[in-house]
């Protein structure tokens, strides 16, 4: 398959591209697959995959005693991408994680992807678990992106894990994740950016942001990265807002500023309906202003749900 960054590079025009979450365990993937039809009309050239870490639950024993448990809602991101490349013939990025893998689990689930000829993979550090508060890495495993992109990288070269391996290299285009408004962990935006500048030394091939509802801080975020050196492709994060509750939510979970004017204007809405058309009005907007300042992709975080994104992007390409 294709490698994002040559896309990029091949393309004179911003190309469309989508996220969407694997289907909760027990659910059709027939379902993801209606969701993602509607977008395919717009040519879009990868689809992302997200990748959901374990959580805790507790039940209750015959003794009365709580046991804890430990549970995936969304598994299998490697056969989802197997399956939408199969069904679609189109590139699929699987979201790998440090949370919840050993350094040998990683390298495992990256030999699957190389065997069905996944060429892209974004990697993350990922969430903390929910009950636990704070990033807590696996026993064997990486506390932080630029670990875990080193790991990627030396299996690039043949390097894997065990000593004296005979292994034919990957061949994988490495995107990692960057914040105009800041990781919510750093200090400062300067410290986020040296840890974004460290990812780009270390051999990442490209950037996705965080979505964003301000392009000026999202201008403002590339000129910084440029001033440091950061040269690699710094792709643009975009989501339609849908639902008023929204307006808390999405503050609160991916630490990000509104603006004012958008807050304004979906206070006054009635309806989610309403709101919904203020979101997809909005992200036209900010979709054709980032598209006259030449972004590479326009890359929509869909949650799954085509119609606002569809509407969007059909004003657009």
């Amino acid at each position: 398959m294709t490698k994002i960054t040559e896309y990029i590079k091949n393309s004179e025009k911003t190309l469309f591209s989508f996220e969407i979450l694997p289907p909760l365990k027990g659910e059709s993937i027939q379902q993801l697959f209606k969701a993602i039809e509607p977008l395919m009309e717009i040519k879009p050239k990868f689809i992302d995959v997200t990748y959901h870490r374990e959580e805790y639950v507790y039940k209750k024993r015959e003794n009365g005693l709580l046991e804890r448990q430990r549970i995936k809602k969304r598994p299998g991101t490697v056969g989802i991408c197997a399956a939408i490349m199969n069904y679609f013939k189109i590139d699929a990025v699987p979201h790998i994680i440090c949370g919840g893998f050993s350094k040998e689990e990683t390298e495992n689930a990256l030999i699957d992807l190389q065997f069905l000829g996944i060429d892209n993979v974004l990697v993350l550090r990922g969430d903390a678990i929910k009950s636990e508060g704070t990033f807590i890495p696996e026993p064997n495993g990486h506390a932080y992106a630029s670990e875990l992109l080193e790991q990627v990288v030396k299996m690039n070269t043949g390097k894997y894990l065990e000593d004296g391996l005979q292994a034919s290299a990957t061949n994988f285009c490495i995107g990692v994740a960057g914040y105009p408004e800041k990781h919510f962990e750093a200090p400062n935006l300067n410290t986020d950016l040296k840890y974004l500048k460290l990812k780009q030394d270390l051999g990442a091939d490209y950037i996705v942001t965080q979505m964003f509802f301000d392009n000026q801080k999202y201008f403002d975020f590339v000129a910084k990265c440029r001033e440091i050196g950061i040269t690699i492709p710094i792709i643009p994060g975009l989501k339609p807002i849908t639902t008023k509750k929204q307006l808390t939510v999405l503050p609160s979970i991916f630490h990000i500023d509104m603006p004012d004017t958008l807050v304004k204007s979906i206070e006054k809405c009635k309806t989610n309906d309403e709101v919904k058309q203020v979101g997809i009005e909005w992200g036209i907007q900010q979709s054709k202003e980032l598209m006259f300042a030449g972004v590479p992709v326009l890359h929509y975080y869909s949650m799954s749900k085509s119609d606002a994104v569809k509407q969007i992007a059909e004003a657009l390409f």
